[in-house]
């Protein structure tokens, strides 16, 4: 199992920002995509964002000019910052490795093999 271990959330007033960490092992961060995906209470877990092993990124259209996907290869690590947050972006934040063969669309959940244990952001009105 790779792990990948998530950091950096949790509680501010809308319009705050947060930034999340997610560490990861050098194979998965080398040979995979990356994403962040989100579950809020009752919902399913929906894609935020997601960057490829070439760097190319995609966005949610709900966040699309509110949050941001970096990564430092140097510390195997990708960054989610979130900009003017509302409370509808309260969810649990998981950051998944894509499996490197699949055919599946970046958005599909399905296509990611290897999944941090998440991490809580609370976003008050």
């Amino acid at each position: 199992q790779v792990p990948l271990v998530e950091s950096g959330g949790g509680s501010v007033q809308a319009g705050g920002s947060l930034r999340l960490s997610c560490a990861a092992s050098g194979r998965t961060f080398s040979t995979s995509g990356m994403a962040w995906f989100r579950q809020a209470p009752g919902k399913e877990r929906e894609f935020v964002a997601t960057i490829s092993r070439s760097g190319e990124m995609q966005y949610a259209d709900v966040v699309k000019g509110r949050f941001t996907f970096s990564r430092d290869r140097s510390k195997n690590t990708v960054y989610l910052q979130m900009s003017s947050l509302k409370p509808e972006d309260t969810a649990v934040y998981y950051c998944a490795g894509r499996s490197p063969t699949t055919p599946l669309s970046y958005t599909n959940r399905y296509a990611y093999a290897y999944w941090g244990p998440g991490t809580q952001v609370t976003v008050s009105s």
